[in-house]
Parts: C-alpha cells; sequence; structure tokens
C-alpha cells in the first residue's frame, strides 16, 4: 500500500543544508520520501540513519549502502546512534505525527472513516492501545486526556458518559464510541470533534508529547556545531514544544541569564515558520495543517 506523499519535501531536506559528505538523520521514516531526497543529495562518503518503530515501515527499506533502518522508537535517537558509531550528525529531519498509510489501514483504528477495533498503536507490540485507554482508564485520567490533548470543553461529560457506559459492556469499536458520545457529534461539528477525540486517544496510546519532550532534548547532543534540525509538526501541542526549544532549550519558564542578562541556548532558529502552499495543499490535502521549523546548533 502506499504511504504520502511527503510534506513540505523540498523545503524540509533544503533545511537540513546538505553537505554531500555528511551524516544525516531521518526519524520518521514512513514510506520513505524525504529519506530518498536526502539520499539524492549525499556523495558516496555521504550516510543517513532512519528511524521507525512501525512493522509496516519495514517493507520500505532502502537498498543503498548509505542507508540503515533502525527498527525504534525516535526516542533513543542517541542510544541507537552511537551504537551504530554515530555520535554527532550533520542534521536531523521529522515529520512528526500520523502517516496517511496508518489512517488508510482501517484495522489500525487511527481514522474516524472506518469501523474498526480500537488500537491506535503505532508500535504493534506495545501493550497500552485506544480500547486500554477507553475502557480502563478511571473518570478523571479520561477527562484529563481529552482536555489536555484534544483540547475539548466537553471533557468533563464526555469521560462520565463512557465510563457510565462501559458499566454495561465494553466499549471495543470506533461506531461504538461513536454512539457512546453521539451527543457531542452534531451534523455540522461531527468531523472536527471526532479529530480531536481521536487526537487526543492517540497522543495518549502512543506517549506522543512525552516522546517528542525526549526527543528534543537529545538533538542538541548528537547534532555538530552548525548542524540543522528539520521538524514538521501538525497540531498545536507539538508545535509549541519545539518552538519553545528552539528558543530557550527548554518547555517551560526562561534560561538563565547572566549578569549581563544574556543566556545561552543550544540552539538558533533559520528563517520563519514555513507552511504549504495552497498548492501543494490542494494536491496533498495531509499538508494543510503541517509547520516546519528550521533551527541551528551554536
Amino acid at each position: 500500500m502506499e504511504y504520502h506523499n511527503p510534506v513540505l519535501l523540498k523545503e524540509t531536506v533544503d533545511g537540513l543544508n546538505i553537505n554531500p559528505d555528511g551524516v544525516y538523520v531521518d526519524v520518521t521514516f514512513g514510506g520513505g520520501g524525504h529519506s530518498k531526497e536526502i539520499l539524492s543529495r549525499l556523495s558516496d562518503k555521504g550516510k543517513l540513519y532512519a528511524f521507525d518503530q512501525d512493522p509496516d515501515a519495514l517493507e520500505n527499506v532502502i537498498d543503498d549502502d548509505r542507508f540503515t533502518l533502525i527498527h525504534e522508537n525516535f526516542r533513543f535517537v542517541k542510544r541507537f546512534l552511537r551504537f551504530h558509531g554515530a555520535k554527532e550528525v550533520d542534521g536531523v529531519l521529522a515529520d512528526f505525527g500520523v502517516s496517511s498509510h496508518q489512517f488508510d489501514v482501517a484495522e489500525r483504528g487511527f481514522s474516524t472513516r472506518f469501523e474498526a477495533d480500537l488500537d491506535m498503536r503505532m508500535n504493534q507490540q506495545n501493550k497500552l492501545s485506544a480500547f486500554h485507554v477507553i475502557n480502563e482508564y478511571d473518570e478523571a485520567q479520561l477527562k484529563q486526556v481529552f482536555l489536555q490533548y484534544g483540547e475539548l470543553r466537553a471533557a468533563p461529560a464526555m469521560a462520565r458518559l463512557i465510563v457510565e457506559y462501559r458499566e454495561t459492556e465494553p466499549i471495543v469499536t470506533s461506531e461504538q464510541l461513536k454512539k457512546v458520545l453521539a451527543k457531542f457529534l452534531p451534523p455540522r461539528f461531527e468531523n472536527k470533534v471526532l479529530a480531536q477525540i481521536y487526537q487526543a486517544i492517540r497522543i495518549e496510546v502512543n506517549q506522543e508529547i512525552e516522546v517528542l519532550k525526549e526527543f528534543l532534548l537529545q538533538t542538541p547532543e548528537v547534532l555538530k556545531v552548525g548542524g540543522r534540525l528539520s521538524f514538521i509538526s501538525y497540531h498545536s501541542l507539538e508545535d509549541r514544544l519545539v518552538k519553545r526549544f528552539i528558543r530557550n532549550g527548554m518547555f517551560e519558564g526562561e534560561p538563565e541569564r547572566d549578569m549581563f542578562g544574556n543566556f545561552e541556548v543550544p540552539l538558533k532558529k533559520v528563517n520563519g515558520l514555513i507552511v504549504p502552499t495552497a498548492e501543494e495543499i490542494k494536491i496533498n490535502n495531509r499538508a494543510r495543517s503541517a509547520k516546519l521549523r528550521i533551527a541551528e546548533k551554536l
């Protein structure tokens, strides 16, 4: 099955300012679109490492001596790069979010379009699934997930309704979940609210915010001075973390200043925020919420 057209392909790889003999990392390999573009700009001396925890992505491995695919979550980027002998690299690319392939495979449970068992695991070896979140989290936990990750104002009422319903029977499928929450899904706003609900559950199942924070904290350690980060985010929770980390090297508060009022941060932003053109969004609807930020290690 096709994966997806890589979003902001040229802009994201351009942002890495490729050194043909350099070492690069694509931490969200997926269908390999960004990786192939990076390889096309490398010399015979160049090297590309890619990460993907989804077994389906292994079918897209690129037959190239300069390429190594690491079947792991990118939260372990420093550990596995060092295992492969790459202590410092010239650039790191990340295209966060769910691939079109994962949305299009009904049984994965990511899409609001299909009836499927509640799953949403990016790594199908993980024990925590959407079923566990919906059927085993208590009311306070569910409320927190919907509020924090879905930014849903009706989160308290949604959590209460789910807990009440599952006293009678478990909620096994996406269609069951829609029926339980039907009062919150008026036809005019159904798709928008469902997208928020699914996003909240998916982020919790895959620990996406924790993973992103762990990953970002490692990036200055694996980058050479002058090395580049090129990151695409798809929702405000991710983008805020990326933006703050590039600016401050932390996620909350401000860095400490010296006696002259200056502070040291590991990165500096390169250019401003980059978003897809109307033409790209028309060709690839997935691009509509993409935001690209580029940074360089100081």
